[in-house]
């Protein structure tokens, strides 16, 4: 593979460029050699060295070194002279992870070659010289990403072992890249998938919601459902597998759900829209009575607003974004017949959920209305109701 015609920054060539012109070796590594690769424009970009962290700051006079991991920050100026920080590594190698998340101890090394096997997955473990263009790949990175496959390095049971959080970032890397998860990595992930007990909830609600962000956020939810670990996350989601509804709706919940969510990620809306558009019927498989379609759900908004605070509460989301997210659940299920409807109701609604709000509110009833497999999102009657708001 060939590197990408996207230009590297050159604050980040100017780091480079500084570290070998002392006489140490520096490469591009990581998410932004992979991305290079994809054609894709990295989010962040990453240098690694053999130089040790006071080496790097005597090249850089203006940096910084806070943390145990010898990461040191360089300030430097783009193009543009905004203040920009470029982050630079050493070289180094882990050991034991007694709480399957953290290093006991991080060792420099003096080979890129350790530094590469300690990562996650081979997509990741790439490192490249920029000026000229140079891939450094000993793990066969750039066949896996031909071949659109995740897979770790080395072992997938000892990668795991050591930090349990790369099982939802494995998830997370194949919905984002729109890639396959591979067989043996797959397994273990199975195998493993208890370890995940171990990770503190905000890191696992940071890989969820990078999951749901992603343009295929449906596909994750089903990786996550397919692999076993869905339960450790949003036990509550899993309720609705396999519940039948009413005549109003030819999907399950569960596939209605991700069906809402998929149009909102569609849509590009943002994480609070697609978490309600995920959560919106989570209450249905608790107030459901009967079979088939003429099964009743009343009040399934109420409870999955409920349902919603806790799972939002457990993942310790903000307070700002949990608030949000449980008042479009508890209020989708707004009455909507214009013929019946009267602007005294609709006043209500809108201070029910928050003038700041109802605009949202309106978008995840169109996500509601595209899951229950409607050809469009506003028909005449939810247009008629957005001109009385």
């Amino acid at each position: 593979m060939k590197n990408s015609n996207y230009k590297i920054p050159q604050e980040v060539l100017d780091v480079l460029i500084g570290l070998e012109g002392a006489g140490f070796e520096a490469y591009l590594v990581g998410g932004c050699v992979r991305d290079l690769l994809l054609g894709r424009k990295p989010k962040d970009w990453d240098v690694t060295t053999n130089a040790k962290p006071e080496e790097i700051q005597k090249v850089f006079k203006d940096s910084f070194y806070e943390n145990d991991f010898g990461t040191v920050g360089v300030k430097t100026r783009s193009e543009d002279e905004t203040l920009k920080v470029v982050e630079v590594t050493p070289y180094r190698v882990e050991a034991k992870y007694s709480d399957k998340r953290h290093p006991d101890e991080v060792k420099f090394a003096e080979k890129l070659e350790d530094d590469l096997k300690r990562r996650d997955f081979t997509v990741n473990a790439l490192a490249a010289k920029a000026e000229p263009w140079k891939v450094v790949d000993l793990f066969d990175g750039q066949k896996d990403l031909e071949n659109k496959i995740v897979k770790t390095v080395g072992k997938p049971e000892d990668r795991f072992s050591e930090d349990a959080l790369r099982i939802m970032r494995a998830v997370r890397f194949a919905t984002e890249l729109e890639f396959e998860i591979d067989p043996d990595t797959e397994r273990a992930i199975g195998e493993g998938a208890d370890l995940l007990k171990m990770i503190s909830q905000e890191r696992i609600r940071d890989e969820f919601s990078k999951i749901i962000m992603a343009d295929n956020a449906s596909d994750g939810l089903k990786y996550m459902k397919k692999l076993d670990i869905l339960r450790y996350v949003v036990l509550e989601l899993e309720e609705g597998i396999g519940v039948g509804q009413n005549k109003e709706h030819v999907f399950t919940v569960w596939e209605h759900n991700i069906r809402a969510l998929q149009h909102a990620a569609d849509k590009k809306f943002p994480l609070e829209i697609r978490l309600a558009a995920l959560f919106h019927d989570l209450g249905k498989p608790r107030v459901k009575i009967g079979e088939g379609r003429d099964s009743t759900i009343y009040n399934h908004e109420v409870v999955g607003a409920r349902m919603t605070a806790q799972v939002m509460k457990r993942l310790k989301y903000s307070k700002k974004v949990s608030e949000k997210v449980v008042k479009l659940v508890r209020w989708h299920l707004f009455f909507s017949d214009i013929d019946i409807i009267t602007l005294s109701a609709v006043r209500r609604l809108v201070r029910n959920v928050g003038p700041e709000n109802v605009w949202d509110l309106m978008k995840v009833r169109f996500c509601d209305r595209i899951g229950m497999g409607r050809p469009k999102e506003q028909p005449y009657r939810l247009r008629k109701y957005e001109a009385m708001i």
